[in-house]
């Protein structure tokens, strides 16, 4: 399915938002709702409608391939480990959180879209915008369907004043909000990033993850430095072994 085709799709309002209305991202929503916890749930629709608000208006983004923006939005967080039931299949020993949502999406795509209809490069899109959402010098230079998806998550976390070229109101948003309110958000975050800082600390030493490990977890709990890339490079610096320096 082309980009063109997926602006042809059936639509419904939501929160006063046209966005698609497709038997798949029904699907989406219900493998999202059973892997959420309330607040992640909600914060994940709330990107989908805020994304879809902001790429509707901008030049760059309002041809894109409006399903797999929804999509991608909607399972941007399956990676989260907190609200899952246990030994979810959805969750690695060893990978990012955003990789473990990026494979998921990927993994129910597979199972649950027509494959003639997903190929190859629209399954990419839906990856790379999952994978990348939280790396904003990356995600922003990528397609208009990865870009769209993380306009809509930075929404959501940075409210409208930070939103440029004032395509987002605070009126949409509060629309929004008052049907997915934040139930606590900002603190479910924080549980999350420092669990993974705990269980999984060798996927949290090169992102922002780290970042509320150092902040708020004591050196016995969490120490990413040892770990960090430079520190990593400069221990083992092949120069010194270069016969020829």
């Amino acid at each position: 399915m082309a980009s063109s085709d997926s602006n042809n799709l059936p639509t419904k309002v939501l929160c006063g938002v046209t966005v698609p209305d497709t038997p798949l991202i029904d699907k989406a929503l219900e493998f999202a709702k059973g892997v959420s916890t309330g607040y992640t749930y909600n914060h994940i629709v709330r990107s989908f409608l805020l994304g879809f608000i902001i790429a509707d208006k901008l030049p760059h983004t309002k041809d894109r391939d409006r399903e797999a923006h929804a999509i991608a939005a909607i399972l941007h967080d399956t990676g989260f480990p907190i609200g899952h039931p246990p030994h979810n299949d959805v969750l690695s020993d060893d990978k990012r959180f955003e990789v473990d949502g990026a494979n998921a999406a990927r993994n129910f795509l597979k199972r649950e879209a027509k494959a003639e209809e997903w190929d190859k490069h629209r399954l990419q899109l839906v990856w790379d915008a999952i994978a990348l959402h939280t790396i904003g010098s990356v995600v922003f230079e990528k397609e208009p369907e990865v870009q769209s998806c993380s306009y809509g998550i930075w929404a959501d976390f940075q409210g409208p004043d930070r939103v440029s070229g004032g395509v987002l109101t605070w009126d949409e948003y509060n629309a929004i909000v008052r049907e997915y309110p934040r139930l606590g958000l900002m603190k479910g975050l924080k549980d999350n990033m420092l669990h993974l800082c705990k269980v999984k600390p060798g996927t949290t030493y090169d992102n922002t993850v780290g970042e509320w490990g150092d902040r708020y977890l004591s050196a016995d709990e969490y120490n990413r430095k040892p770990n960090l890339t430079q520190n990593l490079l400069e221990t083992c610096d092949l120069d010194e072994r270069d016969p020829n320096v």
